[in-house]
């Protein structure tokens, strides 16, 4: 059974597109509604509620945890890994990011390799990240980018308002308004230049992909997360098929800290038809 953990909505992007690849694998969903949004807290918060809705999740017997959230990822995925899982009660199970798999696309560089190769160590192209602020502040990308394509150029720019305005369902006349400031935002910093490949580098961010496809030059690449991630996950399980084990249960099971009539709501601007949220239970909480 795999879990997906998300600070709000946006990794039911990714959920959907997980589903029709999976046909038999069994997915747990856990939305941190009562503490969204992660992208303005502090870095400490963000890890001890990121490890807070792995333990929830570990606990609902997940073999696999995949963090659907860039922020979560940017900032606590390192750390949960490197110093919690290994001395932890679940030392034998896995917890994944949305940002690994998204470098290897951006760069064609697999994830372990960490040091330049060619032809990708003499890649000079110019490449786009959009984000929350605390993912940008994180440098994540950046770092991980010109790790493997050292002559590469990045530019990122702080969406601080667009996931709020896709998860509240603000109009697309505002949400266009919104892409088209920090589309130009990015472009003054380049100078004008045209980024070869952009990052959408928010679960979020993919429900308003025609809105930066409108404002971005015609000849940038949009590299958009959920495709990405499927593809990244099913060639993960292929190696360790441990973890693809099938369990009894609903195939789909959502979940929230929040209120579950609200999050329903809010849920289908992001999957129209996905089943309905429960309440997750006591103790998923930061701790």
């Amino acid at each position: 059974m795999i879990g997906i953990f998300d600070s709000g909505l946006g990794g039911l992007t990714i959920l959907r597109a997980l589903v029709p690849r999976f046909s038999r694998q069994r997915f747990v969903y856990v939305g941190d509604q009562a503490h969204v949004p992660y992208g303005n807290r502090p870095a400490e918060d963000v890890v001890a509620l990121t490890r807070a809705g792995i333990t929830y999740l570990f606990e609902a017997q997940c073999s696999l945890v995949l963090l659907g959230c860039n922020t979560a990822t940017a900032v606590a995925a390192r750390t949960l890994q490197r110093d919690w899982l290994p001395t932890s009660r679940f030392a034998d199970r896995k917890v994944l990011g949305i940002v690994a798999p998204t470098v290897e696309a951006a760069t064609q560089t697999p994830w372990a390799v960490t040091t330049p190769q060619y032809p990708q160590k003499n890649n000079t192209d110019l490449i786009a990240i959009f984000g929350t602020t605390r993912t940008i502040s994180s440098n994540v990308y950046p770092e991980e980018i010109l790790k493997r394509c050292p002559r590469a150029r990045v530019a990122q720019q702080t969406c601080a308002e667009l996931a709020g305005a896709i998860e509240t369902g603000a109009p697309e006349e505002e949400l266009d308004a919104i892409v088209a400031r920090d589309v130009a935002k990015l472009l003054r910093s380049t100078g004008g230049t045209a980024p070869d490949r952009a990052i959408l580098g928010c679960t979020h961010f993919p429900l308003v992909e025609p809105l930066f496809r409108r404002h971005l030059p015609a000849g940038t690449r949009l590299l958009s997360q959920p495709e990405i991630v499927a593809d990244s996950l099913e060639d993960y399980l292929a190696r360790h098929p441990r973890l693809a084990t099938c369990s009894e249960g609903p195939r789909l099971d959502l979940r929230t800290s929040g209120n579950p009539v609200e999050v329903d709501r809010l849920a289908r601007i992001f999957w129209p038809d996905c089943p309905p949220f429960k309440a997750a239970t006591a103790g998923f909480a930061p701790g």
